[in-house]
């Protein structure tokens, strides 16, 4: 088997040990057994289609008055997904596994650069008045 690939085989078993992997994983299996969530879903999903009809609606069929009232009642289905504890849970779950991942793909970028798998810095850096926001490596201005 090649080294690269083994070696991508051990990251994704480090993945998997990992409590943000975890805990990412139980967050989505919490969603997927949560009736009410899924209910409400179910109704943001409804009332966004409608919505999409309405707004692809042509001429008089069309109805600016409906398209904001379908908006607001959307805007609202959506507040109440968002205010789910289990979605509370699970947003907050992939955002830390989102990081993890971003983390990990900037160290074999970087890796892939020339730069030194040992030291290379992963962290988004604070902007420094570049417009690449980041250390002078990403433009070659500096």
């Amino acid at each position: 088997m090649d080294n690269t690939i083994k070696a991508a085989r051990e990251i994704g078993r480090a993945i998997q040990a990992d409590p943000r992997y975890v805990e990412y994983h139980e967050a989505k299996e919490a969603n997927d057994n949560d009736k009410e969530l899924q209910d409400l879903i179910g109704e943001f999903n409804l009332v966004r289609q409608n919505l999409g009809m309405e707004a692809n609606k042509q001429g008089e069929g069309r109805s600016e008055e409906k398209i904001t009232e379908l908006n607001n009642d959307a805007q609202a289905a959506y507040a109440r997904v968002m205010d789910n504890e289990n979605m509370k849970r699970f947003t907050e779950a992939k955002n830390s596994m989102d990081n993890l991942i971003r983390d990990i793909s900037t160290v074999i970028s970087l890796c892939c650069d020339g730069e030194d798998p040992d030291t290379c810095d992963y962290k988004p850096q604070p902007a420094s008045g570049c417009a690449s926001g980041g250390g002078c490596s990403g433009c070659g201005k500096h």
